[in-house]
């Protein structure tokens, strides 16, 4: 699979085979990534690979924060405080795609909580990656940490496993660092399930839409 193939087939993938992921594998997806560009080479990334028990009671602590009524606390906003458009379109389209491709509907309530839920079960997924950032860096070094994750994912992609990112394994991130015992002056900005892709799974099958170049570009001769 060449790079190009990697980025327009990447999906975030949200059900796993029951198929653990070999360390070498994990170990080389990383060392590929490494290469990612990053501002006067600080190399920002800070990778907390979690898998086995460890991964079970994260799951759990999530789960009970969740459903114990305790707010998330993320160490900082992900998405506006309000939506406006085309963003909030987007947003419930890609909602509602998503839903649909589980089966659920509009109305059904319990059913969306626990699709919602599933997040804290990395969706099934045997390795979830924790993306770390020194508090101390600048926003440059947020966009070297993006590049690095889609690097991430992309190398998973050429070896044939799939990911998806999820923002909702930072909504408590003092558990999480201190879990993994993790200094505080590390920031969690967000979390990466991974594993072999459910194919048959229908949420894997639906894929969101994407804007035409001409709506996003301008060209300047």
């Amino acid at each position: 699979m060449n790079v190009l193939e990697a980025i327009e087939n990447r999906i975030s993938t949200r059900a796993y085979l029951d198929r653990s992921v070999e360390k070498e594998v994990i170990q080389k997806i990383l060392d590929t990534a490494r290469w990612s560009p990053s501002g006067v080479n600080t190399q920002p990334w800070q990778v907390a690979v979690v898998q086995g028990d460890k991964l079970r009671q994260l799951s759990e602590e999530f789960l009970r924060l969740s459903t114990e009524g305790v707010k998330p606390a993320p160490d900082y906003d992900y998405y506006p405080g309000e939506w406006v458009d085309p963003y909030k379109q987007r947003r419930f389209q890609c909602g509602m795609e998503l839903y649909r491709a589980l089966g659920i509907g509009r109305e059904d309530k319990e059913k969306r909580i626990e699709a919602a839920l599933n997040n804290y079960r990395f969706f099934g997924a045997p390795v979830s990656l924790f993306f770390f950032i020194d508090r101390r860096l600048g926003k440059g070094s947020w966009l070297d940490m993006g590049m690095f994750i889609q690097s991430v994912m992309l190398a998973a992609r050429g070896l044939g496993l799939g990911t998806c990112p999820q923002a909702s394994t930072a909504d408590y991130p003092d558990m999480v660092r201190e879990k993994l015992q993790i200094s505080d002056r590390n920031l969690l900005l967000c979390g990466m399930a991974l594993g072999y892709a459910d194919e048959s799974h229908p949420v894997n099958q639906y894929r969101t839409e994407r804007e035409p170049v001409e709506a996003f570009s301008s060209w300047y001769d």
